[in-house]
């Protein structure tokens, strides 16, 4: 399946995990259309300046972020650290996450949640 930059559904969610400000959320492919298997999210996540995603856990999962474009902090399993293009997290196990951007241009980051 191929699906080509700007047709991709898109939504935005407010206070997303109990963060400050709106996500947007633009879906490349729905669980649906991965065989409804275990590949729960395959978006991009994109926060604006301010903006973030509050603290929450992943258990029976995994997340993985990679950083596509813009500046954030993360909250990952107690840690805090500054990430920035090129850079990946992977939080999974039951531990926890928060990300948001600190930057001055929107953070976009990949965003992939796969159940066990």
């Amino acid at each position: 399946m191929i699906k080509h930059n700007g047709v991709y559904e898109q939504e935005t969610r407010a206070n997303m995990k109990g963060g400050p400000g709106e996500v947007t959320l633009q879906h490349y492919f729905r669980k649906a259309e991965c065989g409804g298997g275990h590949i729960r999210i395959c978006a991009k996540l994109i926060i604006p300046p301010g903006a973030g995603i509050g603290l929450h856990d992943h258990t029976g999962e995994d997340e993985v972020y990679v950083v596509l474009k813009g500046k954030g902090r993360v909250i990952d399993d107690g840690n805090t650290a500054e990430i920035t293009v090129g850079d990946s997290v992977l939080t999974g196990l039951g531990k926890a996450h928060g990300v948001e951007c600190v930057g001055a241009e929107p953070l976009e980051i990949l965003a992939l949640v796969v159940t066990y």
